[in-house]
């Protein structure tokens, strides 16, 4: 069988129309190579091809993978192709480039093709004679192209080659976008010589950025492929003599090693191509995938702050989870394990660590630690747990830290806090509730997000991340930083269908620490000898060696 991915196929059989009309040969582009390589080592690795797709304007990604495409059902058997896009335009456009692939090709390697009214291309004889169709069949591939929004794309196939095309801007339809892609991937097998690839520029916080979002973190088999506006060799322009630069143009320019003729470029097409609108620059020619991104919600933290320090954020010391181990726990080592240890504990050092539980509207239960000295970030949690394990998690989590003062959310449950209490846990977080029965203040362990503690612990939290953004060390944190904006209400949340659970977790520490002593906790001296002591015993040595 041909290899799926073949670049010396594409690029002598092979022709598309620029621009400005003329039919040339296929010859990749830096963007288009980028991609190339990645589908040719996963072919390499013998496994089917998975790729998702953030691009900015007009890279290409698109033409190469329609000649992918081509290529698998132009030159093998049985082969079935679809190809979906956002719109019936953008539909029209893909058939006519795979139509333009097959017209230009030469003519020892062009197959049958059978004559259709339909968006698709049938390599198989066009005869119908029976005994002739029998005899020479052809290779009987197809190229199907569809517009998403109809009912039941693809569910009916088994298929070999999928492209998925500006996924984000898929309209919802009968089914709904995100069921109607699910349909079309159980239709493709896990096996060897298949192809997957979803592409798209970015349309906010949707189910294409969930996608992202998880193959980035590595949850699924699709490889992600991102190509920041500044790696294209196009996008650059002769600057004006004297141009001054913005304190932002610098910053950007020193961040990612950008030279004038680019500056001037990116200046260029802010005002022309964006209507003078940056964000709408950053979500069409991004630097990187956070920024592809930007919503249009007024986020509760600095974005380009965020931005900035998920960049520079290091990768965990160590990962994994606390297992039971007779009356005690050990740490096992697991690269999907929910605890992340950013620093390990100095004894004597003050912690604290501050929990969210999965509740209304939650599905996660986190924590994020804090060295109470340095103010630091040192471990995070997160994951969807029972409450027992949970409870066993953060009893072992906290013993790590030195017996870390520990402030869970309970406004869902107070079971982690009575078991905590239960098991010994030296340092719960308290504070003053009012008794129901005789009005009387008691103390209570835990802490409760009321209409009063959780404005106060979230603009700490904003306070503390805007001075010191450096603390914080944990890409998922600062993922959902991201997506912590004001609703119309102006109360600051998730967005729909985003997280806010390790935001939480976070805000809690910082607004419990005051209970947590921020000094080392002072060792012993060691005895000092009396000098009288040490002249005695020297003498003695002296009479009696």
């Amino acid at each position: 069988m041909n290899p799926l991915i073949a670049r010396d196929y594409i690029e002598s059989c092979l022709k598309i129309r620029t621009k400005s009309g003329a039919v040339i040969p296929f010859r990749l582009n830096p963007a288009q190579q980028k991609l190339y390589d990645v589908a040719r080592r996963q072919q390499e690795r013998g496994k089917g091809v998975r790729i998702i797709i953030l691009k900015a304007r007009q890279l290409g990604f698109s033409t190469l993978t329609e000649g992918l495409i081509f290529h698998a059902c132009a030159t093998r058997k049985g082969v079935n192709a679809l190809i979906v896009t956002h719109r019936e335009d953008a539909t029209a456009n893909l058939f006519r480039m795979s139509k333009l692939f097959y017209d230009e090709l030469p003519e020892p390697v062009k197959p049958m093709l059978k004559t259709t009214n339909a968006q698709e291309l049938v390599f198989e004889n066009p005869t119908r004679s029976a005994r002739e169709k029998e005899r020479r069949p052809g290779l009987r591939s197809r190229i199907r192209c569809a517009t998403a929004g109809g009912k039941g794309i693809g569910r009916s196939d088994t298929l070999q080659c999928v492209h998925l095309s500006e996924y984000a801007f898929w309209p919802e339809g009968a089914d709904g976008k995100a069921a109607t892609l699910t349909g079309i991937l159980q239709a493709v097998p896990s096996t060897p010589g298949t192809m997957v690839i979803i592409e798209s520029t970015a349309n906010g916080y949707e189910d294409f950025k969930s996608r992202w979002d998880a193959a980035a973190a590595g949850e699924n088999d699709f490889e992600p492929v991102f190509f920041a506006w500044f790696e294209n060799p196009e996008y650059t322009m002769e600057p004006v003599p004297g141009t001054e630069w913005t304190p932002e143009e610098r910053e950007i320019r020193e961040r990612y090693g950008l030279t004038d003729g680019q500056l001037t470029w990116r200046r260029w097409c802010i005002a022309n191509n964006c209507g003078g609108d940056l964000n709408m620059f950053r979500q069409e020619y991004p630097a990187n995938p956070d920024e592809a991104f930007l919503h249009s919600g007024t986020g509760v933290f600095d974005n380009e702050q965020v931005i900035l320090r998920k960049e520079l954020t290091p990768e965990p010391l160590k990962r994994g989870n606390f297992e039971q181990d007779g009356d005690g726990y050990r740490w096992e080592e697991d690269p999907a394990g929910a605890v992340k240890i950013y620093a390990e504990p100095i004894e004597g050092r003050p912690y604290v660590l501050g929990g969210d539980t999965a509740g209304e509207g939650s599905d996660w239960f986190t924590a994020f630690v804090l060295d109470n000295v340095t103010g630091e970030q040192v471990a995070s949690l997160r994951r969807q747990y029972s409450e027992p394990e949970y409870v066993r998690q953060i009893y072992a989590l906290g013993t790590y830290y030195n017996g870390a003062l520990a402030g869970i959310e309970t406004n869902f449950s107070t079971y982690p806090v009575m078991k905590l209490a239960e098991l010994g846990y030296p340092a719960q977080y308290t504070r003053e509730r009012e008794d129901t029965f005789t009005g009387q203040l008691k103390k209570s362990y835990g802490f409760r997000t009321d209409r009063f503690t959780r404005p106060r612990a979230i603009a700490g939290l904003v306070e503390v991340f805007s001075g010191h953004p450096q603390w914080f060390r944990d890409k998922e944190l600062l993922g959902e930083m991201l997506t912590f904006c004001y609703n119309e209400d102006h109360r600051p949340e998730a967005l729909a269908g985003q997280h806010d659970d390790t935001v939480m977790a976070a805000a809690i520490a910082y607004a419990i620490r005051h209970q947590q002593s921020a000094r080392d906790a002072e060792k012993p001296e060691p005895k000092r000898e009396k000098l009288i002591d040490k002249f005695e015993r020297e003498q003695r040595r002296r009479r009696y060696r």
